[in-house]
């Protein structure tokens, strides 16, 4: 009878034996002295703060969090002003070989899969173990099974925490994976990429590699190459003088015609316009959209005038001719443009129809709100994106927003609302996420909204106040436009509804421009953060 031995090249068993487990309880600002580790050792914070300093690499102690450190290791602890409570444990890893003999020394002995700060949730399921563990070691007596018991709750904890911070380092490591077919993208992007190709450079299935890729980067793989094909092909309208053709090649694009309905779909105007916008001067027209001109140094050659509204006065455009819109009708312009751009809305409150006959047309896609994106959009459409630093403009706002927010803040409990008063009601405007007003009051100057806001507009940007509603708004500030004759608001001023609100009472009703108040403008905005300081700073 043959007998074969199927156990030749297997590997030596593992296990994790327990030395010992100990309690302690330092005093506060106690600082040990620097030590070796001669075996791995697993901390369990309980309770107090401190910092344990590992190798080098410091990490912060508070209840539930856990380490290990290995053999070897150098370890300090610094204990903060309420003292530290912790568990620890020693453990070492051995090695059984085939024939029973110890294998620690051989080829297949590896360190402990996971070291420094390791997951340990849920706490109140490892804490259960080791306390059962320190009582074990408490005990002055104990049998076969009590030792047995001891491994097998050791074994349970260990494994749990092995579960948790593998999976966690999977994770890590699939996502880096995923990064770097990314970081290939911006270098490979002419080739002819399909989603199996980029996931098959990964250990990620192709679901699962979609979903990352999405996570990171907000897009889907091929919309994302896209992208950047894009903005390969935009900076070589803007550097070279090379053909059509050549950049739909160079940038990945294959054929022309395909690059060109690709670019005009993606970007709204043709290479060629796009290009020209670049070299040339253009004449723009952009009706609601001057402030964003403004902003970025351009003068319209045109701006518009609204029926019972008039010019935006703040931009300081007087020199320029202005074209009445009233109602629905969008105007004969007198003057060409080169290219007229209207927000999102526009198409919904004006015929457009007349303007696209007398020029090319861009309709913004993104919502008003948006601001930021809107002004980048601009930026490049117009030509002004590598002469003006959008990043800029941003930051320079969002530093005047976060000193005026620093400035409220002993007032930021107090409520506020915003209302537009026309001859037909009034309207109370939004929450942080929507409307003219809202987002700036709100979100950027940090003040609170009157409980009625929330209730009343929710994801909408304006909400009707009925006189029954008008008068539960007791808000400690009340900001206000008006779109009516000083007689009709004479009138209104003398309505008990009006003269009841606390605001009108305690004279904190601030009347504010109506045409830098109703714009979503870069300009505009500033000016509503000057309004706020001037009536509550």
């Amino acid at each position: 009878m043959q007998e074969i031995n199927a156990n030749t090249n297997t590997s030596p068993s593992k296990i994790y034996r327990l030395i010992g487990v100990k309690y302690k309880e330092s005093e506060p600002h106690e600082q040990q002295k620097a030590r070796k580790n001669d075996c791995y050792r697993l901390y369990v914070i309980m309770d107090g703060r401190g910092r344990l300093v590992l190798d080098g690499c410091g990490y912060q102690l508070e209840r539930g969090k856990c380490f290990i450190s290995e053999p070897g290791a150098t370890i300090t602890n610094e204990v903060g002003s309420s003292g530290l409570i912790h568990y620890e444990l020693s453990f070492e890893i051995v090695y059984i070989g085939i024939d029973g003999r110890d294998a620690s020394n051989s080829k297949w002995s590896t360190s402990f899969p996971c070291t420094g700060e390791v997951v340990c949730h849920p706490f109140s399921q490892c804490l259960e173990w080791i306390e059962r563990l320190y009582s074990f070691s408490l005990s002055d007596t104990s049998d076969e099974l009590d030792d047995l018991d001891q491994q097998i709750c050791f074994q349970q904890l260990l494994r749990h925490i092995l579960k948790h911070n593998l999976t966690v380092s999977h994770a890590q490591s699939s996502r880096k994976a995923v990064e770097a077919t990314i970081d290939r993208l911006y270098h490979d992007y002419r080739n002819e990429w399909s989603v199996g190709q980029l996931a098959n450079l990964t250990d990620v299935g192709r679901t699962h590699y979609s979903r990352l890729f999405k996570e990171i980067t907000g897009q889907v793989p091929l919309q994302y190459l896209s992208g950047i094909r894009m903005n390969q092909a935009k900076h070589l309208l803007q550097a070279t003088d090379d053909r059509l053709s050549d950049i739909a090649q160079n940038a990945g694009f294959g054929d022309e015609f395909y690059f060109n309905r690709r670019f005009k779909k993606t970007v709204g105007i043709s290479p060629g316009q796009y290009r020209r916008h670049y070299r040339e001067e253009i004449r723009v027209f952009a009706p609601f959209l001057e402030d964003f001109l403004v902003t970025l140094g351009v003068t319209p050659i045109l701006q518009c005038s609204i029926t019972n509204w008039g010019k935006q006065s703040y931009l300081g455009l007087e020199h320029i001719p202005a074209i009445e819109i009233s109602d629905k009708y969008a105007a004969q312009l007198p003057i060409k443009p080169d290219f007229i751009l209207v927000d999102n809305g526009f198409p919904d409150k004006w015929d457009h129809h007349l303007l696209e006959q007398q020029a090319p047309l861009y309709k913004m896609s993104n919502e008003g709100e948006d601001w930021q994106e809107t002004l980048r959009i601009m930026a490049d459409l117009i030509g002004r994106g590598k002469n003006v630093k959008v990043v800029d403009i941003i930051a320079k706002y969002e530093q005047k927003a976060e000193a005026a927010r620093k400035k409220l803040r002993p007032i930021h409990h107090q409520t506020t609302v915003f209302l537009r008063i026309q001859a037909n009601g009034i309207l109370l405007y939004g929450g942080p996420d929507k409307g003219y007003t809202g987002p700036i009051l709100y979100s950027d100057l940090g003040m609170t909204p009157h409980p009625l806001v929330k209730q009343l507009t929710k994801s909408t940007r304006t909400a009707v106040l009925t006189p029954e509603l008008l008068a539960q708004v007791d808000a400690d500030n009340v900001f206000v436009t008006f779109e009516i004759s000083e007689q009709e608001k004479r009138k209104l001023y003398a309505t008990p509804h009006w003269q009841s609100l606390p605001a009108v009472r305690h004279n904190r009703v601030f009347e504010v421009d109506f045409l830098s108040w109703m714009n979503y403008g870069v300009l505009a905005h500033s000016l509503k953060i000057d309004d706020v300081l001037r009536a509550l700073g």
